[in-house]
C-alpha cells in the first residue's frame, strides 16, 4: 500500500496529497502532467521535470493529470477528480479534454468587448459540468470608464458565480481574484480576452506568450498554442489554455441546471411537469417573462444549449452503435474464417 506524502514531498506545490498517494500502484512514482505533445508529455516528478513517451493503452493524458510512472513511461493515469471537457467543434461526437483535476475554472472575458451573455452562459455551463468551481474574470477593466452596467448584466447570466473585474495592466482586482482561487486553476476564454496576460500577472513573471488584438475585428491570435501547467505558489497551480473560438457543450445537464437556476425556480410552478415553456397553459416561465422577472433571451439561450446537448447525445449514441456493429462484423468474420469446411 502506498504511504501518504510527507510534509516535505517535492510534489506538494503541484497538489499532491494523501488521496493521490493512496491510488499509486506498487512500484510506481507519482508525476503530474504539465504539457501534452504528440506522442509524449512533459511531467514533473519528485526528481524534477522530464519528458515521457505516451503509451495510449494506459489512457490519453491531459494537462493536469496525475500519473504513476515506472521507468521512462507512465504506467497508469490516476482517476480524475474533475475534468473540463468540450465537445468537438466539427459536429462529430468526440470530446476534447481541456484540463484535468482542476479546482477552479476561471472564465476570462474582456470587459471592454462587452461580453455576449449567451457566451458567458456557454462557458459557465462547461465550467460547472467539469465538477470544479467556476469564477468569472472580466479582464481589461482599465479600458472601461463605467463597468457597472456590464457587471449587472453579466451577474444575471452567472447566478452563484463570483464576478471579478480585473486589469493586468494596472493590477486592479488582482488581489481579489487571487484570493478567490483554490487548488489547481485553469483559465479559459476567447482569443484576445487576455488570459495569458492575466496568467503572467498572477505568476509575477512573463511565463506565457502574449499578443495584441487585431484592430480590424477585435479578435486575438492564438498566442498560447498548448495547455501548460505552472506553479502559482501558496498552494495554487495555474493552467493557461489556447483561446476557444467555438465552445461545444458535451453532456451539460448539471451545468445547465447551475447556470439557469433562476429559470428552474420558475419552472417548478409550471402546470405540467414536462412543460416546454413555449405555449403551454399554466407555464410559470412564460408568466415570469411577461412579468419582467425573467428575460426571453435567457430562455432562448437555455433552449439553444439544451438542443446542442441533445444533438451531442444522439451523435454519441449513433457512434457507439456503429462501433459495436464494426466490432461484431470483425468477430463474425473471424468465426467464419475458423469454421470447419463441410
Amino acid at each position: 500500500m502506498s504511504s501518504a506524502p510527507d510534509p516535505t514531498h517535492p510534489l506538494l506545490p503541484l497538489g499532491y496529497d494523501d488521496g493521490w498517494a493512496a491510488l499509486l500502484p506498487p512500484g510506481t512514482a507519482p508525476a503530474r502532467v504539465t504539457t501534452v505533445h504528440r506522442g509524449a508529455c512533459d511531467v514533473v516528478a519528485a526528481d524534477g521535470p522530464r519528458r515521457l513517451a505516451v503509451d495510449r493503452s494506459t489512457g490519453e493524458p491531459a494537462t493536469g493529470d496525475w500519473c504513476a510512472v515506472a521507468g521512462d513511461r507512465p504506467a497508469a493515469l490516476l482517476p480524475r477528480r474533475t475534468c473540463l471537457v468540450r465537445s468537438s467543434v466539427s459536429g462529430r461526437s468526440h470530446t476534447q479534454v481541456l484540463a484535468a483535476n482542476v479546482d477552479t475554472v476561471v472564465v476570462v472575458l474582456a470587459l471592454d468587448d462587452r461580453p455576449a451573455l449567451s457566451r458567458v452562459e456557454r462557458f459557465l455551463t462547461l465550467a460547472w459540468e467539469s465538477g470544479a468551481r467556476p469564477l468569472l474574470a472580466l479582464s481589461k477593466a482599465d479600458l472601461v470608464a463605467d463597468p457597472a452596467p456590464v457587471l449587472r448584466d453579466v451577474a444575471v447570466a452567472a447566478p452563484g458565480v463570483d464576478v471579478v473585474p480585473v486589469s493586468a495592466e494596472t493590477g486592479a482586482g488582482l488581489d481579489a481574484l487571487r484570493a478567490a482561487l483554490t487548488g489547481t486553476v485553469v483559465l479559459i476564454g476567447s482569443s484576445g480576452a487576455g488570459k495569458s496576460t492575466l496568467a503572467n500577472a498572477l505568476l509575477g513573471t512573463e511565463r506565457f506568450a502574449t499578443g495584441d488584438v487585431r484592430a480590424v475585428d477585435g479578435k486575438g491570435r492564438h498566442t498560447t498554442v498548448h495547455r501548460e501547467l505552472a506553479v502559482l505558489g501558496d498552494g495554487l497551480c495555474l493552467v493557461d489554455t489556447p483561446g476557444l473560438r467555438s465552445v461545444g457543450v458535451a453532456g451539460g445537464e448539471e451545468g445547465l441546471e447551475r447556470v439557469f437556476a433562476d429559470l428552474d425556480e420558475f419552472a417548478v410552478d409550471c402546470r405540467f411537469s414536462d412543460c416546454g415553456h413555449r405555449a403551454e397553459p399554466g407555464c410559470a416561465v412564460l408568466a415570469a417573462i411577461e412579468a419582467g422577472l425573467l428575460s426571453a433571451r435567457r430562455l432562448d439561450s437555455y433552449r439553444t444549449l439544451v438542443r446542442e446537448q441533445q444533438h451531442f447525445e444522439a451523435r454519441t449514441d449513433a457512434r457507439l452503435r456503429a462501433e459495436r456493429l464494426r466490432a461484431w462484423k470483425v468477430v463474425a468474420k473471424q468465426q467464419r474464417a475458423h469454421r470447419p469446411r463441410p
